[in-house]
């Protein structure tokens, strides 16, 4: 099988983590601990997960040109992941987050997009020839809202797939909801989508009804440790998550979507996909990082076949 092709039009920031014992209020100063740099940014972490998957992946954003710019530079070189669509601007910095988990391995995300928020339409349609000749688009909404909606209609366009992760969560006009195949949000995100509180108590099954009459025919809705819930025209079932020891689940969605992405690429259907990205942000969640979580082809694969042996009985 040859490589699927996949563009990320995305964004990339250096995260910078630390443990602490609880999420901090204002005011409050603790001591933490572990702390750790490293390479981020949500369309960067799908980028590299694919390509650790086994696709051919290019990233479309924009950098500063500083020293953060450079851990990135040096990943996609490492990783393999295709940079011809990635530019450095002097303008601003490469975006940055701040990070703290607490002891549970639950996160509280800080992020200056910084360089990122120079991307806009114009700049993806550079990326063309590559979408073109593509298997899959994926975007994000560390951009402007209408650099995802160029990256979707550019897909639509050329008859490729389409992945819109809706994280961080923002207003979408219903005009993007058509372009999309597969909007992946987790359950925050899809009350964000709706103008709802994060915490609404509504059931997500019963939300994403209201999204899908709003144009999103494929919802695939992340639950974390209660897995993932699938909704089309002709599937409406929850697939479990897989059990891990959970050390940090920063990076899960991206884990799940790069997982869900290289499958649907491959020509997996909707549910096998989804099990495959399971699996991915399942093991993202049993290192300290993102990077060094994301998931090697074989790891993956060897979850897969444990879960499809567990669903088979």
């Amino acid at each position: 099988m040859s490589k699927p092709r996949i563009t990320v039009v995305g964004s990339f920031a250096v995260g910078l983590t630390i443990r602490a014992p609880n999420i901090p209020v204002f005011g409050v100063t603790m001591l933490g601990s572990s702390f750790d740099m490293g390479p981020g940014g949500k369309g960067s972490n799908q980028a590299v997960a694919t390509a650790r998957l086994g696709a051919d992946s290019s990233l479309v954003a924009i950098i500063g040109k500083d020293q953060f710019a450079d851990i990135g530079i040096d990943l996609y070189k490492a990783e393999g992941v295709d940079t011809a669509h990635v530019k450095q601007i002097t303008e601003k910095p490469t975006a940055v987050g701040f990070i703290i988990l607490n002891e549970r391995g639950e996160n509280f995300i800080i992020m200056d997009y910084g360089a990122t928020n120079a991307m806009d339409p114009a700049f993806v349609d550079r990326a063309e020839s590559r979408i073109r000749e593509s298997d899959l688009v994926m975007a994000v909404l560390e951009p402007p809202v209408e650099v995802a909606m160029r990256a979707m209609e550019l897909g639509r366009k050329y008859g490729k797939k389409t992945i819109l992760n809706p994280a961080p969560a923002a207003p979408l006009p219903d005009e993007i909801f058509p372009l999309v195949d597969f909007l992946t949000p987790n359950e925050s995100e899809l009350r964000i989508l709706l103008g709802l509180r994060p915490d609404d108590p509504r059931p997500s099954r019963e939300l994403v009804d209201l999204l899908r009459k709003r144009g999103a025919a494929n919802v695939i809705v992340t639950l974390g440790d209660r897995g993932v819930l699938i909704v089309t025209d002709k599937v409406d079932t929850t697939i479990p998550a897989a059990v891990v020891d959970v050390v940090d689940t920063t990076g899960a969605g991206d884990a799940f979507n790069s997982g869900f992405a290289v499958a649907l690429a491959e020509g997996r259907d909707v549910i096998e996909a989804a099990r495959f990205g399971v699996c991915c942000g399942a093991l993202v969640c049993t290192k300290l990082g993102v990077i060094p979580g994301m998931a090697r082809r074989a790891a993956a694969d060897e979850m897969y076949r444990t879960m499809r042996a567990s669903a088979a009985e």
